[in-house]
């Protein structure tokens, strides 16, 4: 038997793009399906949002991401990341991490994930990986990219 995680994302209205967006990184195909696919009447506010949204590449990446409906109660806002003993505490309560071979395979990722992220942590060597870093995306995501 094998079993797999897949982490999904709830977003706030832009999952759709930040599913583009993470294709654009990770590659794969993206598929996005709205609550009006599924039957919702197209006049209701949330008929346009991702109900079922994933991205799957061939390099095994995956994720998954719909939008929360807009009657839902909002999660409270994850605190500022701080560093306590050389560790990066953010207030998360998930990171997504993505793993490597080599700093080469890693470092492109990183790079585009960076664009309009907040930097928590630069991709660089570490103490326990050739490769480690920590951002925020403009998605409000967390991510964590390392080489094994």
């Amino acid at each position: 038997m094998t079993i797999t995680t897949t982490t999904h994302l709830n977003f706030r209205g832009d999952a759709r793009q930040a599913l583009e967006f993470y294709q654009s990184v990770f590659g794969g195909v993206l598929t996005a399906v709205a609550y009006a696919d599924f039957g919702m009447p197209k006049e209701l506010p949330d008929a346009d949002k991702v109900v079922f949204g994933q991205v799957t590449a061939d390099n095994g990446f995956r994720i998954m991401a719909y939008d929360v409906p807009s009657q839902a109660t909002p999660a409270p806002a994850p605190t500022g990341a701080t560093r306590e003993n050389g560790v990066t505490l953010t207030g998360e309560r998930f990171f997504v991490a993505v793993a490597g071979e080599t700093a080469d395979e890693v470092s492109p990722l990183w790079d585009k994930l960076a664009d309009g992220a907040e930097i928590i942590e630069k991709f660089g060597p570490s103490p326990f990986s050739p490769g480690f870093g920590m951002l925020t995306d403009r998605f409000g995501v967390t991510w964590i990219l390392q080489v094994n």
